[in-house]
């Protein structure tokens, strides 16, 4: 693999008292798409909170691009070159689609690209392009899940960290949005999916990890990761 676009080292998060990531050590190659998978509470979703700044971390390093971003404020990590679909989607709900995208290009760099940008998150959702002037609130949740994952790419990020995104949609809509991340791997952007639906996830990515109890507990291609007696324990249930 090429030198890294993302490298987490030694990552510790603590809420309080109670520590929910042990010693991360994690890697995304540029244009690489890496999958992070686990069982709930596993620390999946601490892991890309505190990779988009959103989460302090009390120990390690966070690389982006050879750049030290563990200590920087999430609009600073943004320009950095990340951006985030979070856990939930998160649309502004008394918001247009328009605007829900707008924001999205709120640094200088991505408004001077707005319209490029648009055209393309747009090619990639047709429907936002329909549904332009409607409140991101009267959306289904597939619409809206197409809202926040157009909403980072309107920031024109080389990373993308994706936070659950087949959680609450129909499998329909999960086949929708699973292509359109594939899309987006193909464009060049590196991807950070974090998922409990395993075979989702490694159908689109190079390289896993399993988290469990806030700790890698093994890491490797998706084939390794589907034959893996842990995976089959801890995730599958098997």
């Amino acid at each position: 693999m090429s030198e890294s676009l993302l490298e987490v080292r030694g990552l510790d998060v603590h809420y309080g008292d109670a520590q929910a990531l042990w010693s991360v050590d994690l890697t995304v190659g540029p244009g690489e798409t890496v999958a992070v998978v686990g069982p709930n509470g596993a620390g999946k979703s601490t892991l890309v909170n505190a990779i988009a700044g959103l989460q302090p971390t009390t120990a390690g390093e966070i690389l982006v691009a050879g750049t030290d971003v563990s200590r920087l404020v999430p609009h600073r990590v943004c320009a950095s070159g990340v951006a985030i679909v979070p856990e939930g989607r998160r649309v502004f709900a008394q918001m247009t689609v328009a605007d829900n995208l707008a924001l999205g290009a709120y640094r200088p760099a991505a408004r001077r690209e707005h319209r490029a940008t648009l055209a393309r998150v747009q090619a990639l959702f047709p429907r936002l392009a329909e549904r332009a002037g409607q409140l991101a609130g009267s959306l289904s949740g597939g619409e809206q899940q197409m809202v926040a994952i157009g909403r980072a790419l309107m920031a024109r990020p080389t990373l993308l960290l994706l936070d659950e995104p087949s959680l609450g949609l129909a499998p329909v809509v999960v086949d929708e949005v699973y292509a359109a991340i594939a899309a987006i791997a193909e464009s060049g952007v590196s991807v950070l999916v974090v998922e409990q639906d395993v075979p989702r996830a490694l159908a689109v990515s190079q390289r896993a990890y399993l988290l469990s109890e806030g700790r890698v507990a093994t890491t490797g291609t998706p084939a390794e990761l589907t034959d893996s007696a842990e995976v089959r324990r801890t995730v599958l249930g098997l």
